[in-house]
């Protein structure tokens, strides 16, 4: 584990494995990077909004429990961006195969799970308030 977290701050070693790639696929692979933290931080920005902005809903800590997930989601985006950017450099640089990941999926599944349970709270909320 300490050396793939290594790997994230020495491009040093990741640049003499393997032989130097047309460098537009390079490119490809930090964009790519940098979309997954801007939805990171997307997602950090969510949950501190939710802390200041959301009124306290109907059930007690509600509001908490939806700034902490999303808090740690995007946390949990940002290191896993890195984390795929630096296993298909090398596998890049390699000719390898490129490392799949389920992680775009389990997100998928993580956001729509909460989007679900967000609805259900709202008309709770809103069936409670009649």
């Amino acid at each position: 584990m300490w050396r793939a977290i290594r790997r994230w701050f020495d491009p040093r070693e990741l640049r003499e494995v393997g032989t130097t790639p047309d460098y537009r696929f390079s490119l490809a692979n930090e964009r790519t990077f940098l979309a997954w933290l801007r939805t990171g931080l997307a997602l950090v920005a969510g949950g501190l909004a939710a802390a200041q902005f959301l009124p306290p809903l109907p059930a007690a800590h509600l509001r908490e429990v939806i700034a902490v997930a999303l808090l740690l989601l995007g946390g949990a985006v940002a290191i896993r961006a890195v984390d795929h950017w630096a296993r298909t450099e090398r596998a890049i640089r390699l000719g390898e195969e490129l490392p799949a990941s389920r992680f775009p999926a389990i997100l998928a599944l993580a956001v729509g799970t909460g989007a679900l349970l967000l609805v259900v709270a709202v008309l709770a909320n809103a069936l409670g308030a009649r």
